[in-house]
């Protein structure tokens, strides 16, 4: 199976802590660290767990930090296809407590492919399963060439604007930057999934309705960042081997119980 991302990355500093600080506090953090993140990276570097393979379509800053995230994304063995602007690299800072929970502060536009970009678009319609974080319409567009679309409702004027049909959407009901309600997309996607955390969540496929539930951490929590992220990958590369919604559903919340337990976005 090809798999491939559509989307954005964030240079990221990780610091582990006990935990937040408060108004005026000062903490030291345990051990820190920097890497590329972001919901783009996070699902291409589990697209790559669990294929072997993605191809990760970006743009990136085209300063010193920018540079950083390109290589240490080639190193983790994604084959990238960049657009290089002429604006600085995003930035972040995530705090990461003790019990796995992570705070998140970004810095910056967040930069993301254009369809306009000379970037190989033609490749993606030989790629069974692709996740689309960020983009504009053309760049969704050369996406829905792949066997199978999903994205995710952060991007909702974006996959508006498009008009293509996903295989699925995936959203929070907790976060405000991802709300979704029927009829929004036109066509509507095949398959709405909302997700609710360590509560499970449900989905909706055509005219059936259903609830799915958290699968539970196979160890100790190291840090919850991208576990929805690698969610929506799980989906992706589960509907694009052919299962069911309710398996696929199953097989996704194992990857985000998975990925809790994993320090970071390349899991060191």
């Amino acid at each position: 199976m090809r798999t491939a991302v559509v989307g954005h990355v964030e240079w990221i500093r990780f610091a582990t802590v006990e935990r937040m600080p408060g108004a005026g506090e000062i903490i030291h953090a345990r051990e820190s660290w920097l890497e590329p993140a972001g919901g783009g990276a996070v699902a291409a570097a589990e697209l790559l767990r669990l294929t072997d393979n993605c191809d990760f379509f970006v743009a990136v800053g085209n300063d010193e930090t920018g540079r950083a995230a390109r290589e240490a994304l080639e190193a983790l063995g994604l084959r990238v296809h960049v657009a290089v602007r002429d604006k600085p690299q995003r930035l972040g800072f995530t705090y990461l407590e003790a019990n796995g929970e992570r705070t998140i502060t970004l810095v910056g536009e967040k930069l993301h492919p254009y369809g306009s970009d000379p970037l190989p678009w033609g490749e993606l319609a030989e790629i069974d399963a692709v996740y689309f974080s960020a983009g504009d319409g053309d760049a969704l567009r050369a996406a829905r060439q792949a066997r199978v679309l999903v994205a995710t409702a952060r991007e909702l004027p974006t996959l508006a604007d498009a008009g293509v049909e996903l295989d699925a959407l995936v959203h929070s009901s907790t976060d405000p930057e991802e709300t979704y309600s029927p009829g929004q997309l036109e066509p509507e996607p095949k398959l709405v999934v909302t997700t609710r955390g360590r509560e499970g969540g449900s989905y909706r496929a055509g005219g059936h309705a259903g609830s799915f539930d958290a699968a539970p951490p196979p160890g100790p929590v190291a840090d919850a960042y991208g576990a929805g992220d690698c969610f929506a990958a799980g989906l992706a590369f589960s509907l694009a081997r052919g299962d069911g919604v309710e398996e696929a559903l199953a097989f996704a919340a194992a990857c985000g119980a998975e990925a809790m337990t994993r320090r970071g976005v390349a899991g060191n």
